[in-house]
């Protein structure tokens, strides 16, 4: 059995093209028992994000040629798409290349933005959506389950995740900084951009539990309102609303400063001594840098976290050298481990065959040794097996070796030996 991937990613195929493949819940679950024949695609399943779309397979290994044009096919032909548009876009992998593959991917080493998280929890869910399908057996059980323990390792042995590569999740990190926790803060969005809004939503997803919005244009700030389960305010309201902010998130197209060391410090006397965490993402700046010499008031501007993820991107690279190793050992362990299970039914069945003569032979013998009980008899069947697992002992482990070194006619000459079909 091989292991093939097909498909295309963020490096080979521009959003237009991604956009008209992507597969939805109902489309990997419809269409992975058409792919999945049972002859020659064996198993199956289908990973598709905002940045990718790829089948994950098991096809037999003498036919993987037309099983990989079979994977190329059936994305060829997605109703979205004229027949032939992909050709440029495609890529596969075969076994070491496409076992690599997958661990690169759910290890976020494949991303757009390296480190991401979310990847491992689209893998989880292209293989749970397989199982539903009934299109994931032994190969990609095992293969799917392994991808999950490298990504583990990748995450819990570096740094690969540890610093923030994005400017949304840049706020959620420089509120950690200044507050020991993010839980039961409140969160004011001045402007309803869509910057703000993820920033908005990361925090809540660190704890943040209230969030305010500020907008020029009221059903904007409505619209987001609903969906925080927040609270729209006027913006000549912007004062009080401050008073009761802990994070700030300023982005709006205003062509000046909208927040002004006057307004903070009206704020700031409501508020007395409690810290404000302002993060100005604006171009131009909506945030007046005076406002930084209010006590207790932390501003940063969209150069200081660029700064910052510049750097973070850095380690992140160093770090994910380190996860290429842990990457490229998984490999070598996964192919040993799947070739032993390819061996493993057939030193199953000599062990089996051998036991088998074994009894056989008792069964002849039963006369020449008189009565015997239940008890001597059991003892002279287990003495019998223990004298056959030792003798075969020593060959299987010669077929378990010559498999594991690719020797295929040491392997096929015991079979032939013992009469075992491949």
């Amino acid at each position: 059995m091989s292991i093939v991937l097909v498909g295309i990613n963020h490096k080979t195929a521009p959003v237009e093209v991604r956009e008209l493949l992507a597969f939805s819940d109902q489309a990997c679950t419809e269409g992975l028992p058409r792919l999945v024949d049972g002859e020659v695609v064996r198993e199956g399943l289908i990973v598709s994000t905002c940045n990718r779309v790829e089948i994950l397979s098991a096809i037999t290994t003498e036919q993987i040629d037309s099983g990989t044009q079979r994977l190329a096919e059936f994305l060829d032909t997605t109703p979205n798409l004229p027949h032939g548009f992909l050709t440029d876009h495609l890529y596969s992998h075969r076994d070491e290349e496409a076992i690599r593959h997958i661990f690169r991917v759910a290890s976020s080493l494949d991303s757009m933005v390296v480190g991401e998280p979310q990847v491992l929890g689209q893998v989880r869910h292209a293989y749970s959506l397989a199982v539903e399908a009934g299109t994931a057996g032994r190969v990609l059980n095992r293969l799917v389950h392994h991808t999950f323990h490298v990504a583990k390792r990748v995450r819990s042995e570096t740094g690969i995740a540890s610093s923030a590569v994005s400017i949304s999740y840049m706020a959620v990190e420089l509120g950690k900084k200044i507050f020991d926790s993010l839980k039961g803060r409140v969160v004011l969005l001045i402007g309803a951009g869509e910057m703000a809004e993820l920033s908005a939503r990361h925090l809540v997803n660190a704890g943040a539990t209230r969030v305010v919005i500020a907008n020029r244009t009221p059903e904007a700030a409505q619209r987001l309102a609903q969906e925080f389960d927040g609270v729209a305010v006027p913006f000549e309201q912007l004062s009080q609303s401050l008073a009761e902010a802990d994070v700030v998130i300023c982005s709006t197209g205003a062509p000046d400063y909208v927040l002004t060391e006057e307004i903070m410090r009206s704020a700031k006397e409501q508020k007395r001594n409690r810290p404000t965490c302002v993060i100005d993402i604006s171009v131009p700046r909506n945030v007046d840098p005076a406002v930084g010499k209010v006590p207790n008031v932390f501003v940063f501007d969209i150069d200081d976290l660029e700064s910052v993820i510049s750097s973070n991107i850095r380690e992140r690279e160093r770090e994910a050298e380190r996860a290429e190793l842990i990457v490229q050992s998984e490999v070598m362990q996964f192919q040993q481990s799947l070739r032993a299970m390819d061996i493993g039914p057939t030193i199953g069945a000599l062990r089996q065959k051998l036991q088998q003569v074994a009894r056989l032979e008792m069964e002849r013998q039963r006369k020449r040794l008189g009565s015997l009980t239940a008890e001597q008899e059991a003892a002279i069947e287990a003495l019998l097996l223990s004298t056959v697992n030792k003798i075969s002992h020593p060959v299987l482990n010669q077929m378990r070796r010559s498999y594991e070194l690719s020797d295929s006619e040491t392997v096929q000459a015991l079979r032939d030996i013992f009469g075992l079909e491949e």
